[in-house]
């Protein structure tokens, strides 16, 4: 699959600022002509899946790890890579724009951290003294929102509602540097609405990771280097998704990331781990019958995903759908439901 493939055009006022209340919901069947689309409410949609189908949902929580220096400069913090005598990390894998600096150039940051460079690349390498650890991240640091998001608002910096916004109802499991967005349309209310009528809902957990803001670059998008991803589901739960496929139920999954999660669990065998698991054109779906999800930007792996799922020609046919009837995009924009 070419990269130049998953290219379209769309508005800049279409993208999203905030999540969009109410949800609209765009329910696409792919028949004989192509995508049959039809705009749906959240509550129609929960009508729709039925006893006995299970809901696959991601319960990753969102870190504050963007942190900005006094002069502007932002800098992502990834992960430790090191520790002192007393446990915490001193030394960081982060993202920054490092052309200006050199190795050994200091920045200082927010409550009198020092930054030290130590090695470029992509990611950097960093020496933070004093060491930082969680608390301190509550307190210097923003939650990484998209960048798209920062240019439409003109404002780099997140809101105070960004805090809520910005997580799902049932994030428990820190460890992501995005947000399943999908899941930010859904809400305890409907999760025990499908619970009551008899629909198993299922927790996993995929914390997304560095590939996330890292542009695709190969034009072959074989030659694209997905960055690994940690993952877990329980045993137990995985035996409820192989049940209810023997019974020829349906398995909904909640966002790309549970789909992520299911699909390399039926390549791998491997109940927890790390994927790097890139569908596209041309790759089987061995799990996900039902993929419900945000609509995504061009060029990207989430749109790769999709165009695997569904076919490049009907997800673009769709996303023209939506785009001629104004639904926002993105990570806070509307919803869509892709019925095979």
């Amino acid at each position: 699959m070419k990269l130049s493939d998953l290219r379209y055009e769309y508005p800049e006022h279409l993208i999203a600022t905030e999540p969009s209340r109410p949800t609209r919901v765009m329910w696409v069947e792919n028949h004989r002509n192509g995508p049959a689309c039809s705009e749906f409410s959240m509550e129609q949609l929960l009508e729709r899946i039925p006893e006995g189908d299970v809901l696959v949902i991601n319960n990753t929580k969102v870190l504050k790890r963007r942190v900005f220096t006094g002069e502007g400069l932002e800098v992502l913090f990834l992960n430790k890579v090191s520790a002192d005598q007393s446990g915490q990390s001193n030394e960081w894998k982060v993202l920054f724009p490092s052309k200006k600096f050199k190795v050994g150039d200091e920045v200082n940051l927010p409550n009198q951290f020092r930054m030290t460079l130590l090695e470029k690349g992509r990611p950097q390498k960093v020496k933070v003294v004093p060491a930082l650890d969680e608390k301190d991240f509550q307190s210097i640091a923003e939650l990484p929102l998209p960048p798209y998001i920062q240019k439409a608002r003109q404002n780099r910096h997140t809101v105070n509602q960004d805090d809520h916004w910005y997580q799902t109802a049932w994030a428990k499991k820190a460890g992501s540097f995005a947000a399943p967005t999908a899941s930010l349309h859904w809400t305890h209310q409907h999760i025990e609405a499908l619970k009551n009528r008899g629909v198993h809902v299922i927790e996993v957990t995929l914390h997304v990771g560095l590939g996330t803001f890292l542009p695709v670059t190969a034009e072959d998008l074989d030659q694209h280097e997905m960055h690994s991803e940690s993952y877990e589901i329980l045993e137990s739960d995985w035996q409820k998704i192989l049940e209810a496929k023997k019974k020829q139920h349906k398995i909904w999954c909640l966002g790309t990331t549970a789909t992520r999660t299911v699909e390399s669990v039926a390549r791998t065998g491997q109940l927890k781990g790390e994927t790097n698991i890139l569908l596209q054109q041309g790759s089987e779906f061995k799990i996900v019958d039902r993929l419900m999800t945000n609509f995504h930007q061009p060029e990207s792996t989430l749109l790769a995903l999709m165009a695997g799922f569904y076919g490049l020609n009907q997800v673009k046919a769709a996303y023209a759908w939506a785009i001629e009837r104004n639904f926002k995009l993105f990570s806070y924009g509307d919803f869509s439901v892709w019925v095979k």
